[in-house]
């Protein structure tokens, strides 16, 4: 039955992880210790409204199977496909929603960098996520601290060791055929060689 058993603090890690790289785990693991979280799930989008008109977007599959490789074996990280399997353009409070429903027992935390914590006013539906989770963010030593994200929210910080990886500056590393060598899991990039992802070379 959903929603029976003990209260568990579940983390949402949501991305395009296109590709993911070991900042994105740096951040989960991280999140998992300091909120005694349950367990974390990086959740991966279908299709990112914010970045779909912007640049071409590896095949959502794919990146499920590379951040699913990635965590593999990883205690308290799981690939989440929710979006995925909802289909059409990924919004956060869909995806809070439908776990809050199928879960109502569980405390969730939705884990959002410091770069993206002042975007979150623009988010669809944004008192759906304010309702429903604790925001987790995630910020480098020596950020002031969390923000004022007005009345009703319920903002947590967690810090995290200073890694400067995107995932733009993977995908040119990429392009120019430089290596990928402790930026991203070693499976993940093993994912990307045997599905012919971002021409990883062999």
């Amino acid at each position: 039955m959903a929603g029976s058993g003990p209260r568990r603090r579940i983390g949402i890690f949501g991305g395009t992880f296109d590709p993911v790289h070991v900042g994105h785990l740096v951040a989960a693991v991280n999140a998992r210790h300091c909120l005694s979280l349950d367990k974390v799930l990086l959740v991966v989008a279908n299709r990112p409204w914010q970045k779909v008109a912007d640049r071409p977007v590896a095949p959502a599959r794919d990146r499920l199977a590379t951040v699913e490789a990635a965590v593999a074996g990883v205690e308290g990280l799981e690939a989440s496909a929710i979006e995925i399997e909802r289909g059409g353009d990924s919004y956060t409070a869909d995806t809070v929603a439908e776990l809050a429903a199928a879960h109502p027992a569980d405390q969730l935390f939705l884990i959002v960098g410091s770069d993206l914590v002042g975007q979150m006013a623009s988010w669809e539906r944004v008192g759906t996520i304010k309702e429903l989770v604790t925001v987790a963010v995630v910020s480098r030593p020596g950020w002031p601290g969390p923000p004022d994200l007005g009345p009703g929210w319920a903002v947590e910080q967690v810090e995290i060791p200073a890694l400067d990886i995107s995932s733009t500056e993977l995908r040119a590393r990429l392009a120019d055929g430089r290596p990928l060598d402790f930026l991203v899991p070693a499976e993940a990039v093993r994912c990307m060689r045997e599905r012919g992802m971002y021409a990883v070379a062999g």
